[in-house]
């Protein structure tokens, strides 16, 4: 076994890695005998400055570049904020040949085992990463129905990502950009300024998408 992956992520400043490090260095030491020599560590802090997860990118930079064979992280929320998320990262990790160990669900993917429970696991994450995506489709169309029948809709300007075509709701060019936004907003990871500038909106503008979560399928 080479080098080992050590990935850390918390979504607010106040927040500490410690634990994550401690307790990823502790299971790469036990399952793996691995010194701190033989260790990569990744540490996002994902806030209102920083959201891109650039220790996240590395990371999978490195392992697609086969610099690192196995990555441990201490949770499935530290890694991946959606099964969609999840099964991306697990399908690339496996593409790579590198192993993901996920210590508090005691789950360990590992590409060149033929192992019946693993792949069963990986086809239920591409499963579900589907159903997540199909059921956040179908409360967005259930939202944009329910306000289309709301005669303020008819007379008001379009709620932010959107346009409107006789009267009615339809997504707006920027709409996905929106979406993405108004998730990292939810999760702690930007703050309701940031995501104004990002939008080129107001901050009140984002407080009324928020309150319209069903629109956005949030």
């Amino acid at each position: 076994m080479g080098e080992i992956g050590c990935y850390c992520r918390v979504s607010t400043e106040d927040q500490s890695l410690d634990r994550q490090l401690t307790s990823t260095k502790e299971y790469a030491e036990r399952e793996f005998g691995a010194d701190l020599g033989d260790l990569r560590i990744y540490r996002d802090k994902s806030t209102g400055t920083n959201t891109d997860r650039s220790d996240y990118q590395e990371m999978m930079a490195d392992a697609e570049s086969g610099e690192i064979d196995a990555v441990v992280v201490h949770s499935i929320s530290r890694i991946c904020r959606s099964i969609s998320d999840l099964e991306g990262t697990a399908s690339a990790l496996e593409d790579a040949g590198v192993e993901l160990h996920i210590i508090s669900e005691g789950l360990t993917l590992q590409p060149e085992e033929s192992d019946p429970y693993q792949t069963a696991l990986f086809q239920l994450l591409g499963v579900f990463a589907e159903l997540e995506a199909n059921m956040a489709q179908q409360r967005t169309r259930e939202g944009i129905r329910a306000r289309q029948q709301n005669e303020d809709y008819h007379h008001g300007p379009a709620p932010l990502g959107f346009d409107k075509n006789d009267g009615l709701l339809i997504e707006g060019e920027n709409y996905h950009a929106v979406v993405s936004a108004l998730e990292m907003v939810e999760k702690g990871e930007l703050s309701k300024r940031k995501a104004a500038q990002r939008l080129d909106t107001s901050r009140k503008s984002i407080d009324r998408a928020l309150e319209r979560s069903d629109l956005y399928g949030l």
